[in-house]
């Protein structure tokens, strides 16, 4: 009787962990890899605003923030890439599609251009990266709530929460740079 009851519970452990199958992958849904091409798009903007504080901004805080996020987005970038690979999704998202999900305007390439030969770069740098942010967590709060993949909504979870706090940080520094 004992080895029955055995047998019986390992029965039903196998039943409960999917006999020993793969578990089905995450969930993906538009949403979900609208959100990763758009953000890996706009990250490499981040990224190109970071690399002008990194190298012209006196303030050494300012400098500090600016290499930070500029090593963190592109590990970012790497990382929604791989998504994309494994969803085996195009990497960027057809040419206006921005425009049905959310209308968020990227920063313009032309700002970035001005940035770097700014005679008042601190002030113009972090206005620029808080609206940068900003777009970020609005981004972020969409996928939130419309995506699928639990592993997506998670990050972009972490991203409304890092951002809001960098949002801040450059919110205090904008005030000791006279801005």
């Amino acid at each position: 009787m004992p080895r029955r009851l055995v047998a019986v519970a390992l029965g039903l452990l196998l039943l409960i962990s999917g006999c020993g199958q793969s578990q089905a992958e995450a969930p993906v849904n538009a949403d979900d890899v609208m959100f990763v091409q758009m953000m890996v798009q706009h990250h490499r903007h981040g990224i190109e605003i970071a690399k002008v504080g990194t190298a012209r901004a006196a303030m050494p805080e300012i400098k500090t923030l600016t290499a930070a996020i500029e090593s963190t987005q592109q590990s970012e970038v790497e990382m929604m890439l791989r998504w994309l690979h494994s969803w085996d999704q195009p990497l960027t998202a057809p040419t206006g599609a921005h425009d049905h999900h959310g209308g968020m305007a990227q920063t313009d390439v032309k700002r970035i251009q001005a940035l770097k030969k700014s005679k008042s770069l601190e002030r113009d740098l972090l206005n620029l990266l808080i609206a940068h942010q900003d777009d970020a967590v609005q981004m972020a709060g969409t996928e939130v709530y419309s995506g699928a993949n639990p592993t997506v909504k998670e990050w972009a979870r972490q991203v409304q929460v890092s951002r809001k706090g960098q949002i801040d940080l450059m919110t205090n520094l904008l005030k000791r740079a006279g801005g």
